[in-house]
């Protein structure tokens, strides 16, 4: 017979509490749940984007009313817990239900705190906690023009920056004398202060309220110095307190927080508590990682599974307005035991700080460019010895000794910090369940559904694991916004949007920092529409053009250099050799794009690699024009009758490095025997006696494309014309990830055949396609000197 479980509390904590449950044993027990709210489970952190209209309420719903009947859960909703009798077992609810349990999970959560001041009853004063007080913040909105937020914290200024998006004149009043002071040091407070004031917020800083002013309404505040401000609205944003009534009734151990041991366990028998109303240890987390971290133990305990006992969590956060990126995670005070080491990049308006102690780093603070939190929270979390780094090796990644590649790290190792996952969950559920979306892992794992900042993280997984079988979802471009690919671009134009971070708040995308899909889409797409105004965002690369090579299954890379048209020389062929050797390069091999790989190289030696080649790279891994293969051609072959490799240089030069929709690979033949399968490629070119045949739409792999007959031209120049036309067409058409022979089915030959015959249209299409390369043919490897500096370049630059 199955035991009965109630859960108090229907919030992130204890909901995650009962899916670990049924994950572990799904018919152990009865479940009932009674929450407080009349929504189902929610995403509470993503109520700022709900403020900011980037989600709507349905998007942020964790589990639906069918999740609870599918699992035979008893939802009591809108009836919060008000009694609970440890002696005789039973909770009764507001409405007077009497739910009897055997074992009992208090997650009541936390609320906001309101200050004890004179005009905290008024209307329009609220607190910033739950999806009620979201829509009636939105809806003072629509009515009111002055705003005031009392804290300058995260959750203040998410509630600041919704309010600003609304229209709002919104004034932040702080206590402190910089902003997210728990959180982030002086100058990194400062910082942030001065890029929201850019985007329209005021601040009051070191500012004491005395009252608040109105009748039955709020109409302003008036503070400790005998200032005042004009007001409609009152956000009160100076932290939570524990929800602990129903504890504290029934007697349960209660300081702070309702107190649990490394079990979870209360000092009721049967009875545990986690999430914000917990306090272990004398610590009361209110940040999502800890609470899914005590969940797991709790369940592992309500199933008699054996478990290590919680120990308490590193605390770390990053805050969600866009513009503003900033992450920070455990001490971040110095003291005579604590040092800090520090860098400030003014142009890029960037900071770090990384805390020491004990040859260890126990904080950091990043501000601006955040791409290196999971390198600092491995740090953190694993207690690592850094004392072989130099200060400048521990503020650059380009020191290898800890890696920022999620597909090198240990399985063990925390990819999604706020559900919790790791790397080794993620790929089991992959190769178990088929699994081949960022989509389909967040909804299996739970990777990804909160704050959805590693998603890049889990698609670098599905990429590394699956390759080109990754599923990139629905045409429609992704799930973040039901815009097309030319809506899209469209509104890039007509708005004149600059860079992905505009693109995604213009146009309301559902997740604020896009999505693995939708990221490189829409940084392909800028760079076509302004080629010299939009500044390439690397962060928004695949990981192996990030790298310039490929992942190989086993975590090191291929390295290609580029043959053009598959010629060599001895000094290349020399060089390729001695880094071979020097390096003890497993696997060199001619590929099948006439060049020689490097297959085997260590992460680590990629930048000495490529410094000692002194050759560039051929973009195997990009989204760009890749390779022309060619036969040797009228030069050798007694079938020949064009100079297919001097053409095959040509194109080559004329069009590398250049970013497409997809990859694009050319063959020029010879003769009609087409030696280079010049018939399946994206641009093809057979020589005939009277010049050459034009063929395009060709593309190999797992379904085949035969390539269409274009046009025959005369000469070489008209080659390099006609193809260069090809490109900036399917570059401006294309949907991201789209390659030539769909695109030519989508766009249909025959318009496509149009616009190429076109000498006018030809023209116009090869001057736009010179304005975007111009400046992208020389060779980066040749800037790179031996320093650490230089050496992270091949970390972050985006093209090659």
């Amino acid at each position: 017979m199955k035991q009965k479980l109630v859960l108090i509390g229907n919030g992130m904590a204890g909901v995650r509490t009962i899916e670990e449950i049924l994950d572990r044993d799904a018919n152990k027990y009865d479940i009932t749940i009674i929450g407080e709210e009349k929504y189902t489970n929610y995403n509470r952190i993503m109520l700022s984007n709900v403020l900011q209209k980037k989600m709507t309420v349905d998007e942020i719903i964790t589990n639906s009313e069918s999740w609870y009947q599918e699992n035979d859960i008893q939802l009591i909703n809108h009836d919060p817990a008000v009694e609970l009798n440890t002696a005789k077992k039973y909770v009764v609810t507001a409405s007077g239900k009497k739910v009897a349990y055997d074992k009992c999970i208090m997650a009541t959560g936390s609320r906001s705190f309101i200050l004890p001041i004179e005009g905290a009853q008024l209307n329009g004063v609220m607190g910033f906690r739950t999806i009620d007080d979201t829509e009636e913040m939105l809806k003072i909105a629509q009515n009111y023009k002055k705003a005031a937020v009392i804290g300058g914290g995260l959750l203040g200024l998410e509630a600041a920056k919704g309010l600003v998006d609304q229209g709002m004149d919104v004034t932040v009043i702080h206590l402190e004398k910089w902003l997210m002071e728990v959180q982030l040091n002086e100058q990194a407070g400062n910082l942030l202060k001065a890029d929201l004031e850019k985007q329209g917020l005021k601040f009051l800083m070191e500012t004491k309220t005395a009252r608040i002013t109105g009748d039955t309404r709020v109409t302003g505040l008036e503070f400790a110095d005998g200032s005042s401000l004009e007001a409609d609205m009152v956000v009160m944003s100076v932290g939570i307190r524990p929800e602990t009534t129903v504890a504290r009734s029934a007697g349960l151990e209660v300081n702070r927080g309702i107190v649990v041991d490394d079990f979870m366990h209360t000092s009721a028998p049967d009875v545990y508590a986690v999430g914000e109303c917990a306090e272990h240890r004398k610590t009361v987390y209110g940040l999502v990682a800890p609470l899914f971290e005590q969940g797991k133990v709790l369940a592992d305990v309500l199933t008699d599974k054996e478990t290590a006992p919680y120990e308490g969590s590193t605390m770390y956060t990053a805050l969600k307005i866009s513009g503003c990126d900033l992450f920070s995670a455990g001490e971040i005070k110095e003291t005579d035991e604590i040092k800090g080491i520090e860098a400030y990049d003014g142009l890029a308006n960037s900071y770090k700080k990384v805390f020491v102690k004990n040859k260890q780093v126990v904080g950091v603070v990043l501000y601006g460019d955040t791409a290196e939190e999971n390198r600092y929270l491995k740090m953190l979390k694993q207690k690592l010895d850094i004392s072989e780094f130099t200060s400048v090796s521990l503020l650059s990644s380009g020191d290898n000794s800890v890696s920022d590649d999620v597909t090198a790290w240990a399985d063990d190792e925390t990819v999604c910090g706020c559900n919790g996952v790791t790397k080794g969950t993620i790929l089991s559920a992959v190769r178990e369940k088929n699994l081949t979306s960022v989509a389909e892992v967040t909804k299996c794992t739970k990777a990804g559904g909160s704050c959805g900042k590693c998603k890049g993280l889990i698609n670098d997984l599905l990429v590394h694991e699956l390759g080109d079988k990754v599923s990139s979802g629905p045409t429609g471009i992704c799930g973040c916004t039901d815009l097309s690919r030319d809506e899209i671009v469209l509104q890039i134009h007509e708005r004149g949007l600059m860079t992905s971070q505009e693109v995604y708040e213009q146009l309301a995308f559902r997740n604020p920092e896009g999505c693995p899909k939708c990221r490189p889409a829409i940084n392909f797409y800028l760079n076509v529409a302004f080629p010299n105004d939009h500044i390439d965002e690397p962060a928004s690369r695949f990981v192996n053009e990030r790298m310039h090579a490929n992942i190989n299954h086993d975590g090191t890379f291929g390295v290609i250099p580029r043959m053009r048209g598959g010629q060599t020389n001895a000094g290349q062929l020399k060089k390729i050799a001695e880094v071979a050797e020097k390096y003890n390069i497993p696997l060199l091999k001619v590929t099948g794009s006439q060049r020689i790989g490097l297959y085997g190289v260590n992460k680590e030696d990629l930048p000495k690699i490529w410094e000692e080649l002194d050759m560039t790279s051929a973009s195997a891994y990009a989204k760009a024009v890749r390779s022309i293969k060619t036969c040797v051609g009228a030069s050798f072959c007694r079938f020949g009758t064009q100079d297919t490799m001097g053409l095959g240089i040509k194109l080559e030069e004329r069009f590398e490095f250049i970013d497409t929709p997809h990859k694009f690979k050319m063959g020029v033949s010879g003769c009609p025997r087409s030696c280079v399968e010049s018939g399946v490629k994206d641009f093809g070119v057979i020589g005939v006696e009277n010049g050459f045949q034009l063929f395009i739409g060709g593309n190999g792999g797992t379904d085949v494309k035969e390539a269409t007959f274009l046009t025959t031209v005369t000469t070489e120049d008209e080659v390099i014309d006609m193809c260069g036309a090809f490109i900036q067409y399917y570059r401006e058409t294309g949907i991201y990830a789209e390659r030539t022979a769909p695109w030519l089915e989508r766009m249909g030959f025959e318009q496509v055949q149009k616009v190429l015959l076109d000498p006018e249209q030809r023209k116009v299409l090869n001057a736009r396609l010179d304005e975007a390369t111009e400046g992208k043919r020389e060779n980066p490897w040749k800037k790179i000197v031996d320093s650490k500096e230089a050496q992270q370049e091949l970390y972050t630059v985006g093209r090659v």
